[in-house]
């Protein structure tokens, strides 16, 4: 008797908990989308010569939930992008979260689709604009998916994935890619703020960048500036976290990159037609050539990057609450 009243008893708590697994565990289904895009080097490529540039095959891979009981139901998506080293552990913790959240996630896929691993120290094999068009497409994709609400897509991205969260929404680039889709906010981690456009025309989309006080890859005071240029006709705000580095939200532990280039001394031209031009002989770089020339006036090799416990925990909390403000609730 009681071998049999043991066994009900170990029986009835698996029910238990696989039942309450089952329902609160969400079921997800991941797709891989391919769209076609493009290979500018830079933004003037894409404002004034998109229709000549080399095409390109991109693949970016889909995270969505399953509801069987409402098949057809449509959802917010983050669409994430990766910085100079290609995905990396901590970026996924985001995206993670964002799932936990009941949100589609979209992970794009710019340097797999080009067969490259990094650019760091070089910078031009996959370029921000290169990726912005990718982005563009991307977010035409999914417009058409029938699980996707076209109207609440946001992007977010890391270091070079941040250049083009941020510049994603200069309206001289998305006006030349897309009048008819726009993401719904922008979320940038460390991007490269150093430049200086000289159309402030900005997205009315909200935007946020996350960027360390301690970073000598992309500084945090030309974003500073940059937003404060900005503000007053754009939804757009920055939070600088102290003590924090380069990827301040991994959990590498900081060290140095002596392949990496350091732009803490340069500031750049953006000119209204897309190019960014050379300090001191204000030719534009818009070839690989003439950036690594541009470069010498400014750039040093040598940065560090790694993370802050402190600044990883409010990033990720934040970037939670942020993409639940804007691009809404999931029960909609």
């Amino acid at each position: 008797m009681k071998s049999v009243f043991l066994k009900k008893i170990i029986l009835f708590t698996l029910g238990a908990l696989l039942y309450s697994y089952s329902s609160s565990a969400q079921l997800r289904q991941q797709q891989t989308l391919r769209f076609q895009s493009a290979n500018p080097f830079s933004l003037s490529d894409i404002i004034g010569a998109l229709d000549l540039q080399e095409k390109q095959e991109v693949f970016g891979q889909l995270d969505f939930p399953i509801d069987s009981l409402h098949p057809n139901k449509k959802y917010p998506v983050v669409l994430g992008v990766a910085g100079s080293r290609g995905w990396q552990e901590h970026h996924r913790d985001y995206m993670d979260r964002y799932q936990a959240m009941g949100f589609a996630t979209f992970e794009l896929n710019s340097f797999k689709s080009r067969e490259i691993i990094s650019t760091v120290g070089s910078q031009d094999e996959v370029t921000i604009a290169a990726i912005i068009v990718d982005a563009y497409r991307a977010l035409e994709r999914l417009a058409q998916h029938p699980n996707v609400d076209a109207n609440r897509v946001a992007i977010t991205g890391w270091s070079l994935g941040g250049g083009v969260t941020l510049m994603s929404g200069w309206l001289p680039v998305k006006e030349a890619l897309s009048k008819e889709y726009s993401f719904a906010a922008h979320l940038a981690l460390y991007p490269p703020c150093f430049f200086n456009p000289e159309n402030l025309s900005f997205t009315t989309a909200p935007m946020h960048l996350l960027t360390g006080a301690s970073d000598n890859w992309t500084p945090a005071a030309p974003c500073q500036d940059l937003v404060g240029k900005l503000a007053a006709n754009t939804p757009i705000d920055i939070t600088v976290f102290p003590n924090a580095h380069h990827g301040f939200d991994s959990q590498e532990p900081v060290h140095r990159n002596e392949n990496g280039y350091s732009f803490k001394d340069c500031m750049f031209k953006l000119t209204a037609n897309g190019d960014i031009l050379m300090n001191y002989l204000g030719w534009p770089m818009s070839n690989p050539w003439l950036q690594k020339l541009g470069f010498l006036f400014c750039v040093e090799r040598g940065v560090d990057i790694g993370g802050n416990p402190d600044a990883r925990a409010q990033s990720l909390a934040f970037a939670q609450k942020f993409m639940k403000q804007t691009i809404g609730d999931i029960t909609r």
